[in-house]
């Protein structure tokens, strides 16, 4: 028998954080929740369950879920975000799983997570198919998050399995969240990660995109939901290579004013 600290990040999440309180309640022996600047309910939501959020300013997801596993006092974890709901199936594992013989550190579980986008069931959403089988229940001395600036994952454990189960991740609830997170995760990449500066691969990258995760995927026979997630693909592929060149037409820009200033503080110099 082994005891699982429970590690959610949160921000801005009283939309479901109910949801998703409820049953991570029943798998938690401690509860550490790490809030990065909550502005709505979550908070008082969370003191209502008589957990105390604690706050970290967010740099990365990744150095975020290390934050809170630092945190934690036993030794196993299972990492979740604020828009992912366990059921029943989910849950009824990590119970039996927790009633049985402490595992090797070595040991990890995935969790089977459905993706939801403007409410409906999405087979794809740029760059996973759904359901994807991310590694979230851990010894924490073993495993850990990296650091890439978007979609970073738990690395270091032996081998994994999957839990049984549907996990409903519900994301992208509304056509701003979408707009909102595409101009996020393309800066963070572009501002974390060398991306070549070409105006022609984010036109190219762009077209490949809208055939592979909208026409190819069949993501338009979801009508409205699939389009969006079309677009979405569409719109990464190109803004990550355009950000790219902006930023380096910017720094080019910023490079010439301080040598053209160089040069003329040296010509009044010769001068005088």
């Amino acid at each position: 028998m082994f005891k699982i600290s429970v590690c959610l990040l949160t921000y801005n999440s009283e939309r479901l954080l109910h949801e998703v309180l409820t049953p991570l309640l029943k798998v938690a022996d401690e509860f550490i929740i790490v809030d990065s600047g909550s502005v709505d309910n979550t908070i008082n939501i969370c003191r209502n369950y008589q957990i105390e959020p604690i706050y970290h300013s967010f740099k990365s997801h990744g150095q975020q879920m290390n934050v809170a596993i630092d945190l934690a006092h036993n030794d196993w974890v299972l990492c979740m975000d604020s828009d992912e709901i366990l059921d029943e199936e989910t849950v009824a594992f990590i119970l039996a799983l927790k009633a049985g013989e402490d595992p090797g550190c070595e040991r990890a579980w995935r969790l089977s997570r459905y993706w939801f986008v403007l409410g409906e069931q999405v087979r794809t959403i740029y760059p996973v198919s759904s359901p994807d089988f991310p590694v979230r229940l851990f010894h924490r001395k073993q495993t850990r998050f990296n650091d890439r600036p978007v979609d970073d994952q738990a690395v270091g454990h032996g081998y994994s399995s999957i839990i049984p189960g549907f996990v409903r991740h519900d994301t992208f609830y509304n056509l701003h969240e979408v707009f909102n997170k595409l101009n996020s995760y393309t800066t963070r990449l572009v501002l974390n990660k060398p991306i070549k500066a070409s105006l022609l691969r984010g036109f190219v990258s762009a077209i490949g995109a809208f055939f592979k995760w909208y026409l190819f995927s069949g993501a338009w026979r979801k009508g409205r939901v699939g389009l969006v997630t079309g677009l979405y693909a569409t719109f990464y592929s190109f803004l990550k290579y355009f950000k790219a060149w902006y930023l380096k037409g910017k720094l080019n820009n910023k490079m010439r004013k301080e040598s053209h200033s160089k040069t003329s503080s040296a010509r009044l110099e010769r001068q005088d």
